[in-house]
């Protein structure tokens, strides 16, 4: 194996190809994080494909690779794909100064990805709702100066005013407090898991006069707690009609009407792109 260094900073430019991004941080910050220290002691028991291997040692060089690594086996939480993230990363462009809001951060191996990227001036708010792991990543994350761990539920509790909402687990819309909270300029990403068999990443942007919405890539998640099941009435899309999508309306702006192509709660998706003539 490579020496763990050596590891990391090829992973690091592998990930920073796969990110697409002119930003250089992303490959620098790649090779900064070492991602052995958010994964407890090794060997790692790792998925690829439709198979789960133990890795041969403790050799960090192991995880130097696009692997899920296992964090609790029971409830099928893991420390997520390195080549979707960098590609995510790519997509929501942080940037210095900027406050990031990570719900699902896990042990915290990406959000310090995220708070490393918002450097100087910027902060991370990360949201955990599994006890262990929320205590795993305030230890891990406790060197970063600039990242506040909450163990708590992000879906029923206040987010702050966020430029960026990163969002690790499949929802059938995000809540309307998620959309409020993003800055002008904001960017929200998230698992856009309408049904379980539609299952998109969606880059959101909220512009003057309403959010933009593009789905970009499939993308598979955990549910998460308390926005992962469709209310009674609800529209549910094909994943064609899904992937049509090109903004999202609060229904209090906005009524639902033909262009629809999900509606839940107080959200609903449409197929027709936000136009300059769109009031709030």
């Amino acid at each position: 194996m490579a020496k763990p260094d050596e590891a990391r900073r090829f992973y690091a430019r592998l990930m920073a190809a796969h990110a697409r991004s002119a930003d250089p941080r992303i490959e620098e910050v790649f090779a900064a994080v070492p991602r052995e220290a958010f994964l407890g002691p090794g060997p790692w028991t790792v998925f690829a494909g439709e198979g789960r291997f133990q890795t041969p040692s403790a050799d960090p060089g192991y995880i130097y690779q696009n692997v899920l690594v296992v964090l609790d086996a029971d409830k099928g939480i893991n420390n997520g794909e390195p080549m979707l993230h960098a590609m995510w990363l790519g997509k929501v462009e942080p940037k210095p100064g900027e406050h990031v809001t990570h719900i699902g951060a896990g042990t915290g191996y990406y959000t310090a990805l995220l708070a490393r990227l918002v450097e100087p001036g910027g902060g991370v708010t990360a949201f955990e709702i599994e006890a262990g792991l929320a205590a795993r990543a305030k230890a891990n994350l406790a060197r970063y100066r600039n990242i506040e761990v909450i163990h708590g539920d992000a879906v029923a509790n206040p987010l702050p005013p966020s430029d960026v909402i990163y969002v690790n687990a499949g929802v059938v819309a995000p809540p309307a407090a998620w959309l409020k909270a993003l800055k002008p300029g904001g960017r929200m990403i998230f698992p856009w898991r309408p049904s379980e068999t539609v299952g998109l990443a969606v880059l959101v942007t909220r512009l003057k006069n309403g959010f933009t919405c593009r789905p970009f890539m499939g993308s598979w998640f955990i549910p998460c707690v308390g926005a992962s099941v469709a209310e009674p009435g609800a529209k549910i899309p094909t994943r064609e009609r899904a992937a049509r999508t090109r903004s999202i309306w609060l229904r209090e702006d906005k009524a639902p009407d033909r262009t629809a192509t999900a509606v839940s709660g107080d959200i609903w998706f449409s197929s027709r792109a936000v136009r300059v003539d769109d009031t709030r």
